[in-house]
């Protein structure tokens, strides 16, 4: 299978400086040759091929069951692919024992053993290798400073917090200095506020480190905040690979428009269309949408119009201009959230339309109530086309 990508925008974090996927003499760093993984007559991993490059912090996103971590088994060498190739650095590794691989995986349940203390757990490995005492002492040392944890450094795992166990469990995995590492779900067991902070964390250790990170998650907003490129897996194939920016803003297709964040969906028919901009007539309405559309549809056709609700303007008065796409409803709904409020509005057409606003004026008062009359517009540039 050949990798897709979103449009044309670019926004790439992490540690991996430019954008070496978009040049062609760069080598990748990991590579997947057409990796499928069977259990039976099921497939887990259908025919996939990925390249990622050197000091890329890359992230698999997808529900429970997509393959995702079946694919991290592979990479780790804790499942043999049933067809395909795993290249690490130009070497093949496919049929290596995970102790051979370049590669060590921090687990979802972190797996601290609980009998140690935090520099025990940290030195595992080191001394599996039998490395020289000193030379484990101050390779422990480093990574407790790296981990901000040297006070902690006595504590057994029963006295620790929920991310202290976290940074225990990612030291014990970089001690080792190997050249990728592998996380599976490694923050879904902290708390939406310290999963916040450790995505931080965690990035500006990669970006130290310069080691390469491939990160499973179902989590979408932890794979935009983490990646410098994301895969969207389903049903054991990738939809979409691209960076946070491009997935998000240029879906492929309504399944990664619906699964990657939020977006309203309108059912539309084609009234021109020239290969580079589109314009059609929602569903039951007069509302004419016109959008830039690479692809050329014939007048009559069918097609849906997404729209982000942090796209769109509520307002109890038309705006003014014609870049504007505008249509008219009513409140249905409204939830308060402090930095943000969220609308349904019920449309002329029936349909319900999503609208996250921005509270940026500081009032106890809300600026719109149930059952307000309200125009909502967005300009024409956010409108995306989903013809699959």
């Amino acid at each position: 299978m050949t990798e897709t990508s979103g449009g044309n925008s670019a926004n790439a974090g992490g540690a991996c400086s430019g954008s070496p996927w978009k040049d062609p003499s760069q080598q990748p760093f990991i590579e997947l040759q057409s990796l499928s993984k069977r259990f039976g007559q099921f497939s887990a991993v259908d025919d996939i091929s990925l390249k990622i490059y050197r000091g890329e912090l890359f992230t698999i996103l997808g529900g429970s069951g997509c393959g995702k971590s079946t694919l991290l088994r592979m990479l780790a060498g804790f499942e043999k692919p049933s067809a395909g190739r795993i290249l690490i650095d130009g070497v093949d590794i496919t049929s290596s024992p995970p102790y051979e691989r370049p590669v060590n995986m921090m687990f979802q349940s972190y797996a601290v053993f609980p009998h140690m203390t935090v520099e025990q757990n940290i030195a595992y490995g080191l001394k599996k290798e039998k490395l020289p005492r000193d030379e484990v002492a101050r390779r422990v040392e480093e990574m407790l400073q790296l981990v901000q944890l040297p006070q902690l450094a006595k504590r057994k795992p029963n006295q620790l917090s929920g991310g202290q166990s976290q940074r225990v469990a990612l030291a014990r995995a970089l001690i080792k200095r190997p050249k990728v590492l592998l996380l599976d779900e490694p923050l879904a067991a902290l708390d939406k506020k310290l999963r916040e902070q450790t995505q931080f964390e965690l990035m500006n250790l990669q970006d130290q480190l310069g080691i390469t990170f491939v990160v499973v998650t179902h989590d979408q907003e932890e794979a935009m905040t983490l990646a410098t490129r994301i895969a969207v897996m389903d049903a054991g194939k990738f939809v979409q690979i691209g960076t946070p920016s491009e997935v998000y803003e240029f879906p492929r297709n309504r399944f990664i428009a619906d699964f990657f964040g939020k977006i309203n969906v309108f059912e539309a028919t084609v009234v021109a269309s020239d290969g580079q901009y589109l314009t059609a007539r929602l569903d039951d309405s007069d509302t004419e949408i016109k959008t830039r559309h690479e692809q050329s549809l014939a007048p009559g056709s069918r097609c849906s119009i997404g729209v982000r609700p942090e796209k769109l303007l509520i307002s109890t008065e038309a705006p003014a201009g014609e870049a504007y796409t505008v249509t008219r409803g009513v409140v249905e709904d409204l939830a308060y959230y402090g930095n943000r409020s969220l609308y349904r509005v019920r449309s002329q057409n029936g349909a319900v339309i999503q609208v996250s606003a921005q509270n940026y004026q500081r009032s106890a008062e809300l600026l719109l109530e149930w059952d307000d009359e309200v125009f909502l517009s967005w300009e024409s540039g956010c409108s995306v086309v989903l013809t699959e």
